[in-house]
């Protein structure tokens, strides 16, 4: 169960489809989240920094990020993310199909805080969403959150 005001999750993927699932999951599962959502990595980055149209946007609490998208690719995008020290507490999880070990180990190498590789089946996919949610909202404690 959430304590406070519900989190805000920003889901950086260019996948139509794995934005729908995502979102299904949140419904389905009830969670009561705010999930904004971008797609491709120079919105991520504009999100993150609140410019253009979204300069009214909420800083995340969590990012799940994809790997494989446009303009800017999320090990780019991650790596902005941790190298820049006013985001960089925020937990990045790398959302993506590959599960090239090259993949994995690079995006530790850039601190993703944590690797998951989207399952193909529908319903794996919604309780990955659902676990993510609930280790990073029940169990971990984040920064500027009371518990």
């Amino acid at each position: 169960m959430t304590i406070g005001r519900p989190i805000e999750v920003l889901l950086v993927e260019d996948d139509p489809g794995d934005e729908l699932i995502t979102r299904e999951a949140f419904e389905d599962n009830k969670i009561r989240n705010s999930l904004n959502v971008v797609h491709d990595g120079l919105e991520a980055l504009d999100f993150l920094y609140q410019r253009g149209e979204y300069a009214d946007k909420p800083r995340p609490d969590l990012i799940l990020l994809d790997l494989n998208l446009p303009k800017y690719d999320g090990r780019q995008v991650l790596e902005k993310i941790k190298g820049d020290p006013d985001l960089r507490a925020i937990p990045v999880v790398v959302l993506t199909t590959s599960s090239a070990e090259e993949d994995i180990l690079r995006s530790y190498r850039l601190f993703a805080n944590a690797y998951v590789t989207k399952p193909v089946d529908l319903d794996q996919f919604m309780a990955v969403i659902r676990q993510i949610d609930e280790f990073f909202v029940t169990v971990v404690r984040l920064p500027g959150r009371s518990q």
